[in-house]
């Protein structure tokens, strides 16, 4: 069975290929000597796979930044402003200039004019290319901390133990013992939240933090934003619903909700 290690590492892998691949394509398109001399750096083997159809950066990058954003904001995350400032536009800014164009005027159309030579020209998307070369060295910059000593070993065991408690949470709930399988999963998940908390030297100061508590310490911390927030309010809900209520019983179709949302927040939020 892959470890949780083994996955990380292909998720982290593939998506310094993908930035690599769009870096190639936005010099392609907006600077082809920049490209010519850049593929022939590469061996042989590295250029069939940059001298071949390349995607358009525009249709690729969003998703591209949306990932490697939340990659940054977990295990790198000092680097998460510098990250962010390459793509979004200044709030201040009363022209454009070359010194605050960013890959969000690009992805709009924008360009600006500039005197080189005694001559008025147009710059625009191209003055990107900068800015998406300094967000691929972040991303690849958390590569080097992954690989490091500097990376918790024992978080990425933890997350395995996890894995094989979710694991038993959906047997008791395949054997219909709904309440201990939602028992079950919102221990792990309370378990992952306090080493989130850890993480990012948020002070814990409740000898017993419940989901809600410790769910606020992370939004409070700007580790999560609302809408990961009120996700995570919704599975404690559940969690509280199987521990606490004795009213009403949970569903089966809520515990699974439970189960399935535990192990997405266990793989996204560090």
């Amino acid at each position: 069975m892959e470890s949780q290690l083994e996955r990380y590492k292909k998720d982290l892998d593939a998506l310094i290929a993908k930035g690599e691949v769009l870096a190639f394509a936005l010099l392609k398109q907006f600077s082809m000597l920049e490209y010519l001399r850049a593929v022939m750096m590469l061996s042989p083997k590295e250029r069939d796979r940059f001298l071949g159809s390349l995607p358009l950066f525009t249709n690729e990058y969003q998703p591209w930044y949306s990932e490697a954003m939340a990659l940054v904001r977990q295990l790198l995350p000092d680097r998460l402003e510098d990250f962010i400032s390459h793509y979004k536009t200044p709030t201040i800014r009363s022209i454009i200039t070359m010194e605050n164009y960013r890959i969000e005027d690009f992805l709009q159309g924008l360009e600006f004019k500039y005197t080189s030579s005694g001559t008025v020209k147009l710059r625009g998307p191209d003055a990107a290319i900068t800015h998406f070369q300094q967000q691929l060295a972040i991303v690849k910059a958390v590569n080097a901390r992954f690989e490091s000593a500097l990376f918790d070993i024992r978080q990425l065991v933890q997350a395995d133990l996890f894995d094989s408690e979710l694991e038993a949470a959906s047997e008791l709930l395949k054997h219909k013992f709904t309440r201990a399988a939602g028992a079950l999963a919102g221990v792990v998940l309370e378990r992952h939240l306090v080493q989130v908390c850890e993480n990012h030297h948020i002070t814990i100061k409740k000898e017993s933090p419940s989901i809600s508590y410790l769910n606020d310490l992370l939004k409070n911390g700007t580790v999560i934003d609302t809408t990961q927030w009120r996700y995570n309010q919704r599975l404690g809900d559940i969690r509280n619903l199987c521990d606490h209520c004795k009213k009403s019983e949970p569903t089966k179709e809520e515990v699974e909700d439970l189960i399935a949302g535990v192990t997405k927040v266990i793989k996204s939020i560090f």
